[in-house]
Protein backbone atom coordinates (compact mmCIF):
# COMPACT_ATOMS: atom_id res chain seq x y z
CA UNK A 1 0.00 0.00 0.00
CA UNK A 2 2.80 2.52 0.97
CA UNK A 3 6.44 2.38 0.16
CA UNK A 4 9.25 2.49 2.23
CA UNK A 5 13.08 1.49 2.76
CA UNK A 6 15.72 0.49 4.89
CA UNK A 7 19.30 1.19 3.54
CA UNK A 8 21.61 -1.40 4.49
CA UNK A 9 24.95 0.14 4.84
CA UNK A 10 28.51 -1.44 4.90
CA UNK A 11 28.93 -0.40 8.95
CA UNK A 12 25.67 -1.75 9.82
CA UNK A 13 25.70 -5.01 11.93
CA UNK A 14 22.64 -7.17 13.48
CA UNK A 15 22.58 -4.82 16.05
CA UNK A 16 20.17 -2.91 13.98
CA UNK A 17 18.14 -6.04 12.47
CA UNK A 18 15.79 -5.82 15.42
CA UNK A 19 15.63 -1.80 15.42
CA UNK A 20 15.04 -2.04 11.79
CA UNK A 21 11.87 -4.35 11.83
CA UNK A 22 10.31 -2.51 15.08
CA UNK A 23 10.41 0.94 13.48
CA UNK A 24 9.27 -0.87 9.73
CA UNK A 25 6.01 -2.68 11.58
CA UNK A 26 5.27 0.31 14.24
CA UNK A 27 5.52 3.00 11.30
CA UNK A 28 2.12 5.04 11.33
CA UNK A 29 1.49 5.35 7.45
CA UNK A 30 -1.63 3.50 6.87
CA UNK A 31 -5.47 5.14 7.17
CA UNK A 32 -6.54 3.86 10.15
CA UNK A 33 -9.01 0.42 9.59
CA UNK A 34 -12.11 2.00 12.63
CA UNK A 35 -11.52 5.42 11.67
CA UNK A 36 -9.88 6.50 8.45
CA UNK A 37 -7.63 8.72 9.94
CA UNK A 38 -5.05 8.96 7.46
CA UNK A 39 -1.45 8.32 8.70
CA UNK A 40 -2.59 6.60 11.77
CA UNK A 41 -1.94 2.83 11.65
CA UNK A 42 0.74 0.64 11.58
CA UNK A 43 1.38 -2.71 9.47
CA UNK A 44 0.14 -4.62 12.17
CA UNK A 45 -3.22 -2.76 12.75
CA UNK A 46 -4.24 -3.03 9.27
CA UNK A 47 -2.80 -6.59 8.99
CA UNK A 48 -1.04 -5.78 5.56
CA UNK A 49 1.61 -7.62 3.94
CA UNK A 50 4.97 -6.50 3.33
CA UNK A 51 7.15 -7.20 0.06
CA UNK A 52 11.21 -7.21 1.42
CA UNK A 53 13.17 -7.02 -1.65
CA UNK A 54 17.33 -6.15 -1.67
CA UNK A 55 18.25 -3.02 -3.27
CA UNK A 56 22.02 -1.96 -3.28
CA UNK A 57 21.19 1.31 -5.73
CA UNK A 58 19.75 2.84 -2.27
CA UNK A 59 23.02 3.28 -1.22
CA UNK A 60 24.20 5.44 -4.13
CA UNK A 61 25.51 8.60 -4.10
CA UNK A 62 26.55 10.49 -7.40
CA UNK A 63 29.94 12.10 -8.20
CA UNK A 64 29.41 14.09 -11.00
CA UNK A 65 26.94 12.04 -13.25
CA UNK A 66 28.05 8.47 -12.17
CA UNK A 67 26.71 6.50 -9.40
CA UNK A 68 29.05 5.31 -6.62
CA UNK A 69 28.10 2.69 -5.03
CA UNK A 70 30.80 2.06 -2.06
CA UNK A 71 28.31 2.74 0.83
CA UNK A 72 26.55 -0.47 0.20
CA UNK A 73 27.63 -3.11 1.81
CA UNK A 74 29.40 -6.25 0.23
CA UNK A 75 27.08 -8.59 -1.23
CA UNK A 76 27.91 -11.93 1.34
CA UNK A 77 27.38 -9.76 4.42
CA UNK A 78 24.56 -8.11 3.16
CA UNK A 79 22.85 -11.49 2.05
CA UNK A 80 23.53 -12.80 6.19
CA UNK A 81 21.75 -9.37 7.39
CA UNK A 82 18.83 -9.35 4.41
CA UNK A 83 18.08 -12.93 5.46
CA UNK A 84 18.40 -12.12 9.37
CA UNK A 85 15.93 -9.29 8.77
CA UNK A 86 13.25 -11.35 7.37
CA UNK A 87 13.53 -13.94 9.47
CA UNK A 88 12.81 -11.07 11.93
CA UNK A 89 10.04 -9.56 10.48
CA UNK A 90 8.48 -13.23 9.98
CA UNK A 91 8.53 -13.55 14.05
CA UNK A 92 6.97 -10.53 14.96
CA UNK A 93 4.03 -10.30 12.00
CA UNK A 94 1.18 -12.83 13.01
CA UNK A 95 0.20 -14.65 9.56
CA UNK A 96 3.51 -14.10 7.71
CA UNK A 97 3.78 -16.89 5.75
CA UNK A 98 1.38 -15.14 3.56
CA UNK A 99 1.90 -11.36 4.79
CA UNK A 100 5.71 -11.54 4.18
CA UNK A 101 6.60 -12.28 0.76
CA UNK A 102 10.61 -11.47 -0.20
CA UNK A 103 12.39 -10.99 -3.70
CA UNK A 104 15.18 -13.21 -4.76
CA UNK A 105 18.51 -11.79 -3.32
CA UNK A 106 20.81 -10.21 -5.59
CA UNK A 107 18.70 -10.51 -8.58
CA UNK A 108 17.01 -8.24 -11.30
CA UNK A 109 13.69 -8.69 -10.67
CA UNK A 110 10.36 -6.38 -12.19
CA UNK A 111 8.55 -5.47 -9.53
CA UNK A 112 4.26 -5.54 -9.82
CA UNK A 113 2.63 -3.26 -6.98
CA UNK A 114 0.27 -0.73 -6.95
CA UNK A 115 1.20 2.12 -4.63
CA UNK A 116 -1.09 4.69 -2.86
CA UNK A 117 1.36 7.68 -3.43
CA UNK A 118 3.92 7.82 -3.97
CA UNK A 119 5.71 8.33 -0.41
CA UNK A 120 9.12 6.49 0.11
CA UNK A 121 10.08 7.14 3.85
CA UNK A 122 13.70 6.65 4.06
CA UNK A 123 14.29 4.58 7.38
CA UNK A 124 17.71 5.10 9.65
CA UNK A 125 18.77 3.73 12.57
CA UNK A 126 19.90 6.18 15.18
CA UNK A 127 23.56 4.15 14.91
CA UNK A 128 23.70 4.06 11.32
CA UNK A 129 22.97 7.80 11.09
CA UNK A 130 25.69 8.26 14.07
CA UNK A 131 28.43 6.23 11.81
CA UNK A 132 27.49 8.27 8.67
CA UNK A 133 28.86 11.19 10.06
CA UNK A 134 26.48 13.24 8.25
CA UNK A 135 27.46 17.07 8.33
CA UNK A 136 24.60 19.73 8.37
CA UNK A 137 24.88 21.47 5.05
CA UNK A 138 26.09 25.20 5.31
CA UNK A 139 24.23 27.91 3.50
CA UNK A 140 26.10 29.04 0.16
CA UNK A 141 27.37 32.78 0.27
CA UNK A 142 24.08 34.00 -1.79
CA UNK A 143 21.91 32.26 0.82
CA UNK A 144 24.15 34.15 3.40
CA UNK A 145 24.26 37.66 1.98
CA UNK A 146 20.55 36.83 2.13
CA UNK A 147 19.87 36.08 5.28
CA UNK A 148 22.31 38.68 7.18
CA UNK A 149 20.28 40.92 4.56
CA UNK A 150 16.86 39.43 6.31
CA UNK A 151 18.58 40.28 9.55
CA UNK A 152 19.19 43.41 8.56
CA UNK A 153 15.52 44.28 7.77
CA UNK A 154 14.23 43.26 10.83
CA UNK A 155 16.86 45.40 13.17
CA UNK A 156 15.86 48.98 10.90
CA UNK A 157 12.30 48.06 11.68
CA UNK A 158 12.53 47.11 15.40
CA UNK A 159 15.03 50.02 15.75
CA UNK A 160 12.02 52.09 14.34
CA UNK A 161 9.55 50.71 16.45
CA UNK A 162 11.27 51.65 19.33
CA UNK A 163 11.94 54.82 18.02
CA UNK A 164 8.12 55.67 17.47
CA UNK A 165 7.25 54.15 20.78
CA UNK A 166 10.32 56.79 22.52
CA UNK A 167 8.54 60.15 20.64
CA UNK A 168 5.28 58.81 22.27
CA UNK A 169 7.03 59.14 25.33
CA UNK A 170 9.16 62.51 25.13
CA UNK A 171 5.36 64.13 23.98
CA UNK A 172 4.16 63.13 27.79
Amino acid sequence: KQWYQRRVRGTDTEKEIQWMVNKLVKLRIFDHPETGKPWDADLLQCNYGILVVSQFTLQCVLKGNKPDFHGAMKSEESEKLYNQFVVALREIVPNSDTLVQEGEFGAFMQVHIQNDGPVTIPIDSPESLSQQKVKPTKPSKQEKKKIDKTDQGKKDKEEKEVEKATEGMEQL
